[in-house]
């Protein structure tokens, strides 16, 4: 493909004409030829550390996507920004940073990709934030881009993945398995690269991405050490090329139609409500309106289809083996649940991707039928009432029951709740509130899987309830609710709850509510003091001003 008169909308200014010698010359020392500055240029950005086995292989990626965008006669330039493991950093101080990483992510990819004059871009992401971070760049940005997967981790050792590992720890606390029983399943659940192999964050979003046009088809459904993996990321190398060609951006592409099918595809297969936080943070940064409400709304007549982990019995890779989620985005079509007309990074339409998709085989038990699903509506609720007036989000699968009252047992913190849980300090009926672990309070919104996971090893996922203002893992399951708004550290009512107040969540009614009366509320706010910020001075002390409700997305961009 000749490189005259190609489309350089944003390089050209960085490298054209005589004044902008000094640019070249930088150039020239990083690799770049005459003939390179003709061409569109391409910015890899890459998520690759080795930090964490979701992110150990994305050099490689980056490596076939960058050979993908050159040999389409783009010049490809590849950089690198960060990754937090949530996996890693689980039920220690530094969770704080996770969510936070999301908006570091996304800051840092539009400063290149904008400062450097890229025409468009690919982004590549193995782990949780990474994700939507990309996809909020992408969104902000609006120059011709893809999101490319990392892909998921094969299976451990009895089909063990990271959950198996935070639930023997709770095992182990009731004294169901010994120390070498603890040992060995910490050995053996993650074998190598990937992402956490069941339909929890990475793999929810992943999916989000892929039917909200972002991702070129079945993106979202391959294992990271594959050749499948190779080869997407080559083909979205080439393809953003044509997309700068084509002049497809993601506005295009991102719509109110688009990001209902993503909400409808989490639903179908019992996503992580940490779908919620990040569609509405990709949402806000495209300008689209979406609310938690959209959640509710879209949850009434869309079914959970999938039986997959956490809730559900299997893996992200045995439902690659069956043809991963095309085969149902097909089925979601086909009963008028998506919006078949919208664009995605193909040039094409999302129906006209899926024109030529076979079903799922016979036999396979991973993916319900449509008339009999695994719960016939949203696993995900929003919840209201005046423990959270602003709103909260309940993950309801239908295993814990629809609803549950119970006795509040109050912990600052995630700590001090997960101390209690495995000293055995919790018995049937309690309802464990953690609090002041919001976007502002924590600050950073920590995810509680290991007290959840604590709660399911000790046997009391049926008999407890967990609620909090801060979040949830996607590896999480029991009766938990989470994004409570307004937060602790802001009045909420979570703050004022005590030891003994009475809670009621009913799921089907879509109600939170403590045994309190008005009055009782207001006269305990009036004797309500804040704590004292957690940080004072860096990143988290800056998230933790600039941050918007969960209810919100939680972002930090206005």
């Amino acid at each position: 493909m000749s490189t005259k008169n190609r489309k350089r909308p944003y390089s050209s200014l960085v490298v054209d004409g005589n004044e902008k010698a000094p640019a070249r010359a930088m150039l020239y020392a990083v690799g770049f030829t005459e003939e390179d500055f003709k061409k569109p240029q391409v910015g890899i950005a890459s998520t690759w550390s080795n930090l964490t086995p979701c992110n150990m292989h994305i050099n490689l990626l980056a490596d076939a996507a960058a050979m993908g965008a050159e040999e389409t006669d783009g010049k490809a330039v590849t950089f690198n920004t960060i990754t937090v493991s949530d996996g890693i950093s689980m039920g220690s101080p530094g969770m704080r940073y996770s969510l936070v990483s999301r908006e570091v992510i996304a800051d840092s990819i539009e400063t290149v990709v904008a400062g450097e004059g890229f025409d468009g871009f690919v982004a590549i992401g193995g782990c949780d934030k990474n994700m939507p971070g990309c996809a909020m760049a992408m969104a902000r940005l609006n120059r011709p881009s893809i999101f490319v997967y990392g892909g998921t981790i094969q299976p451990g050792k009895e089909r063990r993945d990271i959950v198996s590992v935070f639930e023997a720890v709770g095992q182990h606390a009731a004294g169901t398995i010994s120390d070498i029983q603890l040992k060995e399943v910490e050995a053996t659940a993650i074998p190598g690269a990937g992402s956490c192999g069941g339909m929890y964050t990475a793999n929810t979003m992943a999916s989000a991405i892929e039917v909200l046009g972002l991702s070129l088809p079945n993106s979202s459904a391959q294992e990271a050490i594959s050749d499948n993996k190779r080869q997407d990321s080559y083909e979205a190398g080439k393809t953003v090329v044509q997309l700068i060609e084509q002049d497809i951006k993601p506005s295009d592409i991102l719509s109110k139609e688009s990001f209902e099918n993503a909400i409808t595809l989490v639903i179908a297969l019992e996503g992580s409500t940490n779908a919620v936080l990040h569609l509405l943070a990709i949402a806000h940064a495209a300008n689209i309106p979406l609310s938690i409400d959209d959640f509710n709304r879209i949850g009434e007549r869309v079914p959970v289809l999938a039986d997959m982990r956490p809730a559900g019995q299997y893996s992200m890779s045995e439902l690659i083996a069956i043809g991963g989620i095309q085969p149902l985005m097909k089925t979601l079509l086909t009963a008028g649940l998506l919006h078949g007309n919208c664009l995605t990074v193909t040039g094409k339409t999302l129906a006209e991707n899926l024109a030529d998709v076979e079903p799922y085989p016979a036999n396979q038990k991973i993916i319900r039928p449509m008339t009999s699903p695994v719960k016939k509506d949203s696993h995900i609720v929003i919840l209201r009432g005046n423990l959270a007036p602003e709103g909260a989000v309940a993950k309801i699968t239908g295993h814990e029951g629809l609803n549950f009252t119970g006795t509040a047992r109050c912990f600052h913190g995630e700590e001090a709740a997960l101390a209690a849980i495995l000293e055995g300090k919790l018995v049937t009926g309690d309802v464990v509130v953690v609090r002041y672990e919001g976007p502002r309070g924590g600050p950073g919104m920590r995810e509680m899987l290991s007290p959840t996971s604590a709660i399911n090893g000790c046997g009391l996922s049926g008999s407890v309830a967990l609620i909090t203002d801060g979040r949830f893992s996607g590896g999480s399951h029991g009766f938990v609710i989470g994004h409570i708004t307004p937060e602790a550290f802001d009045g909420g009512p979570i703050a004022l709850i005590e030891d003994g107040d009475k809670i009621t969540i009913d799921a089907e009614a879509k109600t939170i509510s403590v045994a309190l009366t008005d009055a009782e509320l207001s006269s305990r706010k009036a004797q309500w003091q804040p704590p004292p910020a957690y940080a004072n001075r860096g990143v988290l002390a800056k998230y933790a001003r600039l941050v918007s409700s969960a209810s919100e997305g939680a972002v930090t961009d206005g």
